[in-house]
């Protein structure tokens, strides 16, 4: 393919003595190997400053993750800083992963915001996103931002904006920093020379506060006392959770903690797994034969940036299997409100949230506890919201979200895997001191709550045609929703975009109460629901299905869950889904 006048002027520009030897180098290469695509793709477009900030491949050009692309955004919340707080000493927390150039692009950041009289406090070495979380309102800060492409692939590098409570920015502010990111026209309007002073470096004070925090969130040290030597097998992948989790646990009183030797070095290029996701088995693997090996109690694995974590647990076979995400959720909100039940710790106004797409069995777990439960949109922001409306009426626990995000207290506004690596070793270890193991307090629980099954599938369109067939897909539902799905009908249609629930057997409209986003959620007459959600930013479509099924007895559990998967499977069909 041949490249556009508009594409070859822009590429020149990013061959001038505006950017350096190296960039100019690497787009000199493509030009002379005759890389029309990659350099489209480079080129195309200018790396889009999302909600959330930056996320994409790392290298030359404009639709790159590179000093020049973080800088401009750098730069941007840099002007928004300042305007909103004139007149005062403005201060940001700085962390990174594991991923190649992170430590690069951390200082990078770092620089822009002291050249613009911001004070700095920069983590000496990789941190989990947790932790600067942690930090934004431990040291005073405004904002903060993490180097960071949580479990994307290798190539990939990003840049997350938070802000003054520690959590991702929201509106009016997220659209207000795009407009001034997407003011930056030119890398000469970015201050790159820093000024040092401005600049501090921090680590083992904040390190220290947090554990404490999560020290904190025990409410049964005297079972763990007892069980101090379950057997866990921890395994970081090769990403941030290396620094927190081993201490975490050992604080708490574990002393029979197996790492993952082959993935406890950090190292971006993740060498041991296609993908550093402990959603995956493959990704698991090495985990998990070391847990054979050792007839271990828990597997625990966190992602790069250890906002996430994944956990396996021996059935009744003596087989190692998965946990998923909303498995995990409800175990931790079924101890959470339990255990402090038991150990008098439950007030009237505690409560907890979980998303849309989340299994419903977190909300009757909190209603059969006594226990306020809000619903609110796919996002830990959202999440943290509801934390800061409800600041000094109510007390929040914990919440999560179907995608192995989990925040349990509310010293952190984010998802994090570190204290929810705590907490589950300490429901393993109470388990255990009850005489039996959590897989078999997961079946208790399904038999004392109802049963839920869920299922995630994701569906990529390729290109722009792709990201057309999406939206028709979305209108279609919406024009014409089905009458019944797998022989059930369909009994209410929640609008999240319109901010409408129809009951379609009354006619009856409500409102959802949430603001507005592409979501359509199918409730069916036997309490199935499916959810379909759109990206905002790539051609894919997700649809969540989640199923109720009767469970009677503990030894019914299989059977109940191959019908629940049986059950999903036809609704997958008659939706022409695959």
């Amino acid at each position: 393919m041949a490249l556009s006048p508009n594409l070859q002027s822009k590429i020149n520009t990013w061959l001038t003595n505006d950017y350096d030897a190296s960039t100019q180098a690497e787009i000199r290469d493509l030009l002379a190997g005759n890389q029309d695509e990659q350099l489209s793709d480079a080129f195309y477009r200018n790396l889009e400053f999302g909600t959330g900030g930056l996320r994409g491949v790392m290298g030359a050009g404009s639709n790159r993750m590179n000093r020049y692309t973080l800088g401009m955004a750098t730069q941007g919340l840099s002007n928004y800083l300042l305007q909103q707080f004139p007149g005062q000493e403005i201060k940001v927390a700085i962390a990174h992963d594991s991923r190649n150039n992170s430590p690069e692009f951390a200082r990078i950041a770092a620089d822009i915001f002291s050249a613009n009289g911001i004070t700095v406090f920069l983590f000496d070495a990789l941190r989990p996103t947790p932790e600067l979380s942690f930090a934004i309102r431990y040291l005073g800060c405004q904002s903060g931002c993490v180097v960071t492409a949580s479990h994307n692939p290798k190539e990939y590098n990003g840049f997350k904006v938070y802000w003054n409570d520690g959590a991702q920015v929201v509106a009016p502010h997220d659209q207000n920093i795009i407009r001034e990111v997407e003011s930056i026209q030119s890398v000469q309007d970015v201050k790159f020379r820093p000024e040092p002073a401005r600049i501090h470096m921090v680590g083992a004070e904040i390190d220290a506060a947090y554990l404490a925090q999560v020290r904190q969130l025990s409410i049964n040290p005297a079972a763990v006392q007892r069980q101090h030597d379950l057997k866990i097998v921890f395994t970081p992948l090769h990403g941030t959770g290396i620094t927190l989790v081993p201490a975490a646990l050992s604080q708490l009183g574990f002393d029979n903690v197996h790492i993952v030797e082959a993935q406890a070095t950090p190292d971006g290029n993740f060498p041991t797994v296609l993908s550093p996701n402990p959603e995956e088995k493959v990704a698991m693997q090495m985990a998990l034969d070391q847990a054979q090996h050792l007839d271990a109690d828990l597997v625990l694995a966190t992602d790069p940036d250890s906002d996430r974590v994944g956990i396996a647990l021996k059935n009744n076979a003596g087989e190692w299997v998965l946990i998923n995400g909303n498995q995990t959720a409800a175990l931790l909100t079924h101890y959470l409100l339990s255990a402090r039940k038991q150990a008098g710790k439950m007030t009237d106004q505690d409560f907890i949230v979980y998303t849309i797409v989340t299994s419903d069995v977190l909300g009757d777990i909190a209603r059969a506890q006594g226990v306020q439960a809000y619903q609110t949109l796919t996002g830990f922001k959202y999440i943290a919201g509801i934390i800061r409306e409800l600041e000094g009426q109510q007390n929040y626990i914990g919440g999560g979200e179907e995608s192995y995000g989990y925040m349990i207290g509310d010293f952190v506004r984010d998802k994090d895997a570190i204290s929810a690596c705590a907490l589950l070793a300490e429901m393993a270890a109470v388990a255990k001191d009850q005489g039996h193991s959590l897989y078999q307090e997961m079946v208790a629980m399904y038999l004392q709550y109802g049963f839920y099954k869920e299922h995630l599938i994701s569906i990529t369109k390729k290109g722009q045609r792709g990201a057309e067939e999406i939206q028709e897909m979305m209108r279609d539902l919406r024009a014409t929703p089905p009458a019944t799905i797998a022989g059930q009908p369909v009994v209410e249609l929640r609008d999240y975009k319109t901010g409408k629930i129809k009951d379609l057997r009354t006619g009856l409209e409500t409102e959802t109460g949430l603001e507005s986003s592409n979501v359509l959620q199918f409730i069916l007459e036997d309490g199935s629901k499916i959810s379909a959600r759109p990206s905002g930013t790539e051609p894919k479509i997700k649809f969540y299905f989640s199923v109720k099924q009767p469970l009677e007895s503990a030894v019914d559990f299989d059977l109940a869950d191959r019908l629940a998967g049986e059950k999903i499977q036809t609704i997958i069909e008659d939706m022409r889904l695959k």
